[in-house]
């Protein structure tokens, strides 16, 4: 069998990665707690808030961002309303859903990755069809989703990208978030979902093959926000900080992506995000590419793998020009000039740019 210790992991579960900070949390945990969930309200918050307990015991930020949304969203999970975190691309709507899951019910995994060619059977239930022929619809052939798994225990279900999800299938929810069963006709019954049974989906409005949830659908959510980093300041914290996970898991040395590197990308992301340059005074067009904190993250972690294995270990301006173009220009006809045209007018007039200029420049030869 092969080497399955919490080292060899390349990504552990949250539950995983950050068992010792729930521990400590609910050692101290001495506030009401919904039926079947492993924290109090405040617990959850302080978990992924970050803080530190009365212990000395660190808990390390998971969300940068208004404490308030994330109040209301450990609050709507509390009632019988399910949670839609909503936002485009690499707002962290993936990891705050999985942080509140772990924490909340001890496991993120009840989990349903929504696609364009999912079937109404992963929401629901399937069957395993050797027993089916052998036995006929018995519940030993029944085959339970993540979500009636949730509803017999208790616990946090999750669904990623409901909106890519056909809607005559998201509607197989409805059914299960307003009456809080899911019938069974096969077997003339139903499951009746334990208290602490919620839904945590995500979604976003920028992708391609978005499916409109229903009216009927969208009653049934609190939609909570999640939005892009409101401050430069916030920004690279979160960047510098996933990024020094992600390296820990890869043994990429901390060291290896300078703060100064990572503060260069995320003013080129903000600027051409928003369409004007951090002062205000020069108007820039808009690519058609996200960029994302989540692309930040990416483009700093491969420039810093180049580094590490092509380089002297350290991020230099070739080795962020080399990821940057990939992550802006998306669409060469339409992007390609815009990149041109801010490298052009922003990158090459900052003095203490010109090496930058001069990688992406040379990239081009």
């Amino acid at each position: 069998m092969a080497n399955t210790s919490k080292n060899s992991i390349l990504r552990p579960s949250a539950e995983k990665a950050y068992a010792h900070e729930l521990k400590a949390l609910a050692s101290i945990d001495d506030k009401p707690k919904p039926a079947n969930w492993n924290l109090s309200p405040w617990a959850v918050v302080t978990y992924i808030m970050g803080g530190k307990l009365e212990d000395g015991t660190e808990i390390q930020p998971k969300y940068f961002g208004n404490r308030r949304l994330i109040e209301v969203a450990v609050a709507t999970l509390a009632t019988d309303r399910a949670l839609l975190l909503m936002g485009v691309p690499g707002t962290a709507k993936t990891w705050v859903s999985e942080h509140l899951a772990a924490a909340i019910s001890g496991t993120s995994h009840l989990l349903i990755q929504g696609t364009s060619g999912i079937a109404e059977e992963a929401l629901r239930y399937g069957w395993n069809y050797a027993r089916l022929l052998a036995e006929g619809p018995t519940e030993k052939a029944l085959v339970p989703s993540p979500v009636m798994v949730a509803m017999q225990e208790g616990k946090i279900a999750r669904v990623e990208e409901l909106t890519r999800i056909p809607s005559d299938v998201q509607d197989a929810l409805i059914t299960i978030l307003s009456e809080k069963i899911l019938p069974v006709p096969e077997l003339n019954s139903e499951v009746e979902a334990q208290k602490g049974f919620n839904l945590i989906a995500t979604a976003n409005d920028r992708d391609k093959g978005i499916n409109e949830l229903s009216s009927a659908l969208r009653r049934r959510f609190n939609t909570v926000v999640m939005p892009l980093p409101e401050s430069f300041e916030e920004e690279v914290a979160i960047v510098k900080n996933r990024v020094e996970s992600i390296g820990k898991s890869l043994d990429l040395p901390a060291d290896s992506a300078p703060i100064k590197e990572i503060q260069r990308l995320v003013t080129i992301f903000r600027e051409l995000r928003s369409g004007k340059t951090a002062d205000g005074k020069m108007r820039l067009k808009v690519p058609t590419s996200t960029l994302s904190t989540a692309e930040a993250i990416s483009v700093i972690h491969n420039s810093q793998a180049l580094a590490v294995h092509f380089g002297d270990g350290i991020i230099k301006a070739h080795d962020l020009a080399a990821m940057l173009e990939g992550a802006i220009v998306k669409d060469p006809a339409q992007d390609g000039p815009i990149w041109k045209e801010y490298l052009e007018t922003v990158v090459k007039e900052k003095a203490e740019w010109k090496d930058l200029y001069r990688a992406c420049k040379d990239l081009k030869k």
